[in-house]
């Protein structure tokens, strides 16, 4: 089963990645305040796809392209699986276990990305990428 998640290209540092994943859509909004990014004046969110069999080395290239001054994740999911990447780290999350969400949760927060942002849990929908 295929993967879900929408990469802002603004996160990353190198994004070559990009040509290797299918985009199914971009749309690109002003940064406001609560995005907590002020050195930026739009984000660009692409709207991928990712192959069931291309999941991991993806969530690993990705982990390695985004941005090593700034705090970013990417995400993309399937129904049974969340991977939510994080510059060097990659977590490979069971879609039922509330405790690996909120390790993931921890550990943005511990990096400074904004609470609000990091609510990854199915049940938590504070805020819609």
């Amino acid at each position: 089963m295929n993967y879900k998640g929408v990469i802002i290209e603004e996160s990353l540092e190198n994004n070559d990645i990009l040509k290797s994943i299918n985009i199914l859509s971009t749309k690109v909004e002003p940064v406001v305040e609560k995005h907590k990014t002020s050195w930026l004046k739009q984000w660009t969110l692409h709207s991928v796809e990712i192959l069931e069999n291309q999941a991991d080395s993806i969530a690993e290239e990705i982990s390695t392209a985004l941005d090593s001054e700034h705090s970013w994740y990417a995400d993309f999911k399937n129904e049974t699986t969340h991977f939510i990447i994080f510059r060097n780290r990659v977590f490979k999350i069971d879609r039922t276990s509330k405790e690996q969400y909120d390790k993931a949760k921890e550990y943005g927060i511990s990096l400074g990305i904004p609470p609000y942002q990091v609510d990854f849990h199915p049940e938590v929908k504070e805020w819609e990428r």
